[in-house]
């Protein structure tokens, strides 16, 4: 039976490029794999054509052969030079191919020192540090490199060793019928290397548990959630690598006056009924000291009084927030007599003028009523 064309079976063309050639062995391969076909009887056939294929076209010698005299150049029994079809094992084709995705495929030793874990240290400070920056001294545990050994695990006046299992690449491959797999050398654990005579002060590990103590520099406008990231004062790499990174992560304190929202901060300012009424002064807490607020004429609770440039300056930038001040008018408690004596007074004198001086009392007396009148009629 006459074969297919190479071309063909893979379904590219005739200047199709390596890359565009294991691509499409990949899809075809995929497709016609026995295990995934188990009852399909051409399946295997299918697969093994494209794998030749795929090996052909792949050799640039056999290529060019095929190229020039079709199939006879590449078929040693028709006396093809090009040394044809199992040049190569299957398994290294395939493990070319599929590398990516099993883990195959040569070449691949271990990479450099692992890098060290990050750690996140939470720093708890008050607003007014938040606001104007501070400087603060923290304590950290973590793993550091351990001084005995430099790191390396292996007692003073030894060295680790090449793993005479995985041959110093960290990792190893199994043949899983046409698969084959790579995987993390289990007598290195992926190190490469294994010790023979450990240090006795980190057991091998290269590492022991360490606390150290470090300044913070916290820049002004810092908010919760902000993070400062201290270069290399994470935990230290196991067997000698390098050390990840510290992530302070500010957390602010409730403040007993003052709420921040972004670079605003707000705070409630408690007035009398009689400085809302005839208007006043009052003294008011900033960050940056006292301020003389005014209290105009008929002030209603919830008024908001804005002091320009009394908020925070981003840590990011830009202009400096506002203090917003809420107004909440205090009813008097612990009346005298005398003063008791006065509000009734007061009240009397009010008469028909009480809708005019309190319109917000009256408006919604007025829309009580018609909600009940609605629901009556």
């Amino acid at each position: 039976m006459s074969k297919r064309d190479y071309y063909e079976v893979l379904g590219v063309g005739k200047n199709a490029d390596g890359k565009d050639i294991k691509k499409a062995y990949r899809r075809v391969a995929m497709k016609y794999h026995p295990d995934r076909n188990p009852d399909d009887p051409d399946a295997d056939a299918k697969f093994k054509e494209a794998t030749e294929a795929y090996d052909v076209l792949m050799d640039s010698e056999k290529r060019a052969a095929y190229d020039q005299f079709g199939h006879a150049g590449v078929d040693p029994n028709m006396g093809g030079g090009a040394g044809g079809f199992g040049g190569g094992s299957f398994s290294d084709i395939f493990g070319d191919v599929f590398g990516d995705i099993f883990g195959g495929g040569g070449g691949r030793g271990r990479g450099g020192p692992q890098r060290g874990s990050d750690l996140r240290y939470t720093l708890d400070i008050s607003l007014e540090d938040a606001v104007r920056g501070t400087t603060v001294e923290i304590r950290v545990p973590s793993l550091a490199t351990c001084e005995s050994c430099d790191g390396s695990g292996a007692k003073k006046g030894s060295s680790p060793v090449t793993c005479s299992t995985c041959g110093g690449a960290g990792q190893v491959r199994m043949q899983q019928g046409l698969f084959q797999v790579q995987q993390t050398c289990p007598a290195c654990r992926g190190q490469g290397q294994t010790i023979s005579d450990p240090c006795n002060t980190c057991h091998g590990q290269g590492r022991v548990e360490k606390t150290r103590t470090l300044s913070v520099k916290v820049p002004p406008g810092v908010d919760t959630g902000d993070r400062i990231r201290l270069s290399g004062e994470g935990e230290a790499g196991p067997h000698g690598g390098p050390a990840g990174d510290l992530f302070v992560q500010m957390s602010v304190k409730q403040h007993p006056i003052f709420e921040r929202d972004g670079k605003h901060l707000y705070c409630e300012v408690p007035i009398t009924f009689v400085d809302a009424a005839l208007g006043g002064e009052l003294e008011v807490p900033t960050l940056d000291g006292r301020v003389n607020l005014k209290i105009p004429p008929e002030t209603q609770t919830g008024k908001l009084f804005r002091l320009r440039g009394k908020g925070v300056k981003p840590v990011r930038g830009g202009s400096v927030g506002d203090l917003l001040c809420r107004a909440v008018v205090e009813t008097p408690v612990s009346l005298s007599k005398r003063q008791k004596d006065l509000l009734e007074e007061f009240r009397e004198t009010l008469g028909e003028d009480g809708k005019r001086q309190s319109p917000r009392q009256h408006s919604w007396f007025e829309g009580v009523k018609n909600f009940f009148d609605d629901m009556t009629s």
